[in-house]
């Protein structure tokens, strides 16, 4: 009895989701939130600049298994990667802040995160991230980067000044667009600051993210 009421509670909830959108009042119990977060990632509609599921998984993983509390996202789009480390954020006790160029897609990325009950947790800055990246105050102990390929080097060292001893560094599409990327790869993969490997969460985009340990 106990499963199909909950069942019956979740299934309630999912529709108030669906229906009232970013209005929806949050869940009063962690277990139905979460349920709620994850069907929200399993039924939202990818676009072509859009984290692929198992590529966003790994950085919610990521954050939370070294439970960092501080994080910078570059290139919000729709907020899919950033819903997925905001759930990390939001256990770890910690704040995401997610940059974004375009003022009508920052929009939709909070409307996104208020759909479940993140807006508190990811912060939405709208900018060239080349201008508000120095802005941003205080230490970050996570950075993941994905967009202008050309300018991931330019990004990285806008905000390496604030990154802490022991912070990781992760870049998006590193394999497909290593030639246009390849100052900053170099820079990760020789500098004595940082350990650094390439990995291939999902085939999906037949692409990879570089993950680098600021050692020191």
């Amino acid at each position: 009895m106990k499963t199909i009421m909950g069942t019956l509670l979740l299934c309630g909830w999912l529709v108030a989701l669906a229906v009232a959108g970013e209005d929806t009042p949050r869940p009063t119990t962690d277990d139905a939130v979460l349920a709620a977060r994850l069907e929200f990632i399993k039924s939202f509609k990818h676009a072509g600049l859009d984290s692929t599921a198992d590529d966003a998984k790994l950085l919610r993983i990521l954050v939370e298994g070294a439970k960092y509390k501080r994080g910078v996202e570059v290139g919000s789009f729709k907020g899919f990667g950033a819903v997925n480390m905001g759930m990390a954020f939001e256990k770890n006790g910690g704040q995401l802040f997610t940059l974004e160029i375009d003022p009508q897609i920052a929009e939709e990325c909070r409307g996104n995160l208020k759909k479940v009950w993140l807006d508190k947790t990811v912060t939405v800055v709208v900018g060239d991230a080349l201008q508000t990246l120095p802005k941003l105050e205080g230490e970050f102990d996570f950075v993941f980067i994905d967009a202008r390929k050309e300018d991931y080097m330019k990004y990285l060292k806008a905000i390496e000044p604030k990154l802490k001893p022991g912070a990781m560094v992760v870049a998006d599409n590193t394999i497909q667009s290593a030639k246009q990327m390849k100052d900053f790869l170099d820079y990760l993969t020789t500098s004595p600051d940082y350990d650094a490997v390439t990995v291939r969460a999902s085939m999906e985009k037949r692409d990879g993210m570089t993950i680098a340990y600021k050692v020191r």
